[in-house]
């Protein structure tokens, strides 16, 4: 009996010590991703997907076919082919008994009139002009209650300036509401590549992505009249029924287009300056008021590169994220998660990751009457992360809560962050828990933007609520339409060691709201990583100056030769990390970017590799559609020490 109570002893002190030590669970342990497979030889490049009344899944795809999937949730799901022969639509919705999807150059209606199975009538709502460039492409439809659609449209790329998006033709670069009976009204101007459209609670959102004029993603509440940033589509603010009164020649008077020649004659792209004189978008908006800001940025690298579709987590689903919206992004093969506030008339929120790893760029989502995500995918011409060009997966969650931060709320001093489980109140009164960074980004007409006017916000205290789901952070350095970086590394589950699955978020605030501030005495400022002060030594007695000599240490010792500091992989990982290097590189294997391994034969000096991370040369890479932006950001010092374990690898 002794025996046996000391081997179970042993087993729940073994079983209790490996608890401890297990890491903290991941994305992949709540939310797990399944692939459906379509028959073979099928190319699922997709560009729209809608989920139908029964509870199929329709979808279209980027070589002009449309799918109708009939038990998409099952093991073996029937693909029936609806129609073919449409050009590259991006979009699908369906209505009253229809499916509508955006063409190149129109909306079309399909119908299904004999109840065959397949599409018989093709019908065109309404159609607009096309030069026929090959990245006029147009998105969409999304609708509101009373039936009218709404449209994106691309901007194109001609002749020598070849990195600036223009439109030659009315109305590219423009959101179009079209109505049933195919009335058209031009309704907001300043699109770039407006791939995401989305009708949340009745408003209308879209997304765009990172290029000229555009700093990076973002989720954009669009309005009638709003001009949300790229110039081009104002070629026709002076059109017809065109809502906007802005015109590109007054806008280039404020935002230098920087059109300039070389001695050639030949036209210079833009690239990033270095330590300028910068303007922002919300400096611009004063000579514009209807210049609209983004309710969220999307940090470039971090939350994604290619913004696609936002569509909100119907109530009932996901469990603790239920009515917040997800956002998808192409290039790096994810899905971000955004909640919104409006502060003083004016929508702005925060971003979360939420779910990476999907196997190509996440273009299109929609709900299964099953409450799994079914997710569209494709990468041609585009690229993205994930070992496949195209696809159609389903995200599944689990059904167990996982240690989040639920949202975060501005609050006049600081912010309030609630989570989806109980904190630990010692991990979560320490202010070395948390860290906040500001930073903004430049206005002008270069592919993107660095961050720029980094700094650190001071935490001053935090208040735990009493069921320690909540923690009021008062902050020292908030900046009104600033990106706030809040890190929560140090903070703990309750009865875990475990740590926030997503520790990062990041809040765009556009207004700081009003109210009362976080009192003293209801705060906790314990900092664990202050110094502690050391108890002062007395100054021995009755010591000659000869002993202090004998007990010096010669200075006449010639020092140590310099050493070359070692390379630690960990710490360069580490950096990678931190400045969002992995989002588009890996060490072995081609992503977004080549290969560590792969930039290591190039054989470049750790110097030159440096001023390729400030001032990228796409054309060093052909075969890679995403340009790299510039990175001045990053410390030289941290850049050295990445340049060095790269060329390690060779």
């Amino acid at each position: 009996m002794k025996s046996s109570f000391y081997i179970s002893s042993l087993f729940v002190l073994l079983f209790s010590v490996s608890t401890l030590a297990q890491e903290s669970p991941m994305e992949e342990d709540y939310f797990r991703i399944k692939r459906v497979t379509p028959p073979e030889g099928t190319l699922l490049e997709v560009g729209g997907l809608t989920t139908l009344p029964n509870g199929n899944i329709a979808l279209c795809t980027r070589r002009g076919e449309v799918y109708v999937v009939e038990n998409p949730s099952s093991a073996r799901p029937y693909f029936r082919k609806f129609a073919s022969g449409l050009h590259e639509p991006l979009g699908l919705r369906y209505h009253e008994g229809s499916l509508y999807c955006a063409q190149r150059g129109e909306l079309t209606k399909l119908t299904d009139t004999n109840h065959d199975g397949k599409a018989d009538r093709y019908e065109t709502v309404y159609a607009w002009p096309l030069t026929g460039n090959y990245h006029e492409y147009s998105y969409g439809p999304t609708m509101d209650e009373e039936g009218n659609f709404y449209v994106s449209t691309n901007l194109g790329f001609f002749s020598e300036e070849w990195w600036r998006g223009e439109s030659k033709v009315p109305f590219r670069g423009w959101m179009l509401k079209i109505s049933p009976e195919g009335q058209l009204e031009p309704l907001a101007v300043g699109m770039r590549s407006p791939a995401g459209l989305g009708m949340i609670d009745g408003q209308l959102f879209y997304t765009e992505n990172q290029g000229d004029y555009m700093a990076s993603g973002g989720v954009w509440h669009v309005q009638k009249g709003d001009f949300v940033g790229n110039p081009a589509g104002l070629e026709w603010s002076s059109h017809p029924g065109s809502p906007v009164k802005t015109e590109r020649a007054a806008f280039n008077q404020v935002v230098n287009p920087r059109k300039e020649k070389n001695e050639l004659g030949r036209y210079i792209k833009p690239e990033n300056v270095q330590n300028e004189e910068y303007q922002t978008m919300y400096q611009v908006k004063e000579s514009f008021p209807e210049l609209k800001l983004p309710a969220v940025w999307f940090p470039y690298g971090v939350h994604g590169i290619s913004t696609s579709e936002p569509i909100k987590i119907p109530k009932g689903h996901f469990g603790p994220f239920e009515e917040q919206l997800l956002v998808g992004d192409q290039g790096q093969s994810k899905i971000m998660r955004v909640v919104l506030e409006e502060v003083k008339g004016e929508l702005q929120g925060v971003a979360f990751d939420f779910r990476s790893n999907f196997n190509s760029g996440v273009l299109r989502m929609t709900w299964g009457n099953d409450g799994s995500l079914f997710v569209g995918e494709t990468n041609r011409g585009w690229g993205s992360a994930g070992d496949a060009d195209e696809g159609l997966e389903r995200l599944v969650w689990n059904g167990q809560v996982p240690f989040e931060m639920s949202t975060v709320k501005a609050m006049p001093d600081g912010f309030e962050i609630e989570f989806t489980k109980p904190v630990d109140r010692k991990s979560a009164e320490d202010l070395a828990s948390y860290s906040i960074q500001t930073f903004i980004y430049k206005y002008h007409p270069v592919y993107g933007s660095p961050p720029v006017d980094m700094d650190m916000a001071e935490v001053k205290g935090v208040q735990v609520s009493s069921d320690r789901l909540k923690v009021r952070v008062k902050v020292d350095g908030l900046k009104q339409y600033y990106l706030h970086h809040i890190r929560l590394d140090g903070v703990r589950e309750e009865g875990s060691s475990y740590s926030l699955v997503h520790p990062s978020a990041y809040y765009t605030l556009n207004n700081i709201p009003e109210g009362p501030e976080l009192a003293s005495a209801e705060m906790s400022t314990y900092n664990s990583a202050l110094p502690k002060e050391e108890p002062k030594q007395e100054e021995p007695k009755n010591v000659t100056p000869k002993a202090v000599a004998a007990a010096s240490p010669s200075t006449e010792a010639s020092p140590a030769p310099a050493q070359e500091e070692a390379i630690d992989a960990e710490v360069v990982k580490g950096l990678l990390t931190k400045h969002t290097c992995i989002a588009c590189h890996q060490e072995d294997s081609k992503q977004v970017g080549p290969a560590y391994k792969d930039i290591a034969k190039r054989k470049y000096s750790p110097e030159r590799m440096v001023e390729l991370i400030y001032t990228p040369e796409p054309q060093n890479w052909p075969d890679y559609a995403t340009p790299m932006p510039p990175m001045p950001h990053v410390p030289e010092e941290d850049a050295l020490k990445i340049a060095k374990w790269i060329n390690s690898l060779n």
